[in-house]
């Protein structure tokens, strides 16, 4: 069953009625679900120019074993993400052992939904930022830069 749906798993038990008999019930599991018990969780904001270039995220997050998240933006505004994806007062709260924030200016909705994660770390161009008030480690940088940067290094 894919993620997100809800459904039956049923067995044919005779061809000639089209009988079928209910072997189990598949409950929804949905991203929501899966952010919450995420150890790694690399999130995308606004600094992405593009829904295209989100891969970047997806990348680091597969390569670290992490879920993907988003700012609020990333799926309310933009329609970008699933909404289970948001992180933040009106989203997802999450407690992750590492939060990777990448292109998230960090407002206050957004840093309520991560403020229990072990290790926060940011990459944004503006050094002013806020999310740089919470993050145990930031770089002021351009992501698309940073972030193919990051992703050679644990190629090894």
């Amino acid at each position: 069953m894919s993620e997100g749906k809800t459904g039956l798993e049923v067995e044919e038990v005779g061809s000639l009625h089209g009988g079928v008999r209910l072997v189990k019930t598949l409950e929804k599991r949905d991203a929501t679900t899966d952010l919450r018990g995420a150890t790694v969780i690399v999130s995308a904001g606004r600094g992405f120019r593009t829904k295209e270039d989100l891969r970047l995220a997806e990348d680091l997050a597969k390569a670290l074993g992490g879920a993907l998240g988003c700012s609020r933006p990333l799926s309310s505004d933009y329609g970008w993400l699933p909404e289970e994806l948001h992180i933040g007062l009106t989203g997802v709260t999450v407690k992750p052992s590492l939060y990777f924030a990448l292109g998230i200016s960090g407002q206050l909705q957004h840093v309520a939904g991560i403020k229990e994660s072990k290790v926060i770390a940011a990459v944004n161009t503006d050094r002013d930022a806020p999310i740089f008030q919470v993050a145990d480690y930031g770089i002021v940088g351009d992501l698309y830069q940073v972030v193919p940067a990051i992703l050679e290094i644990l190629k090894g």
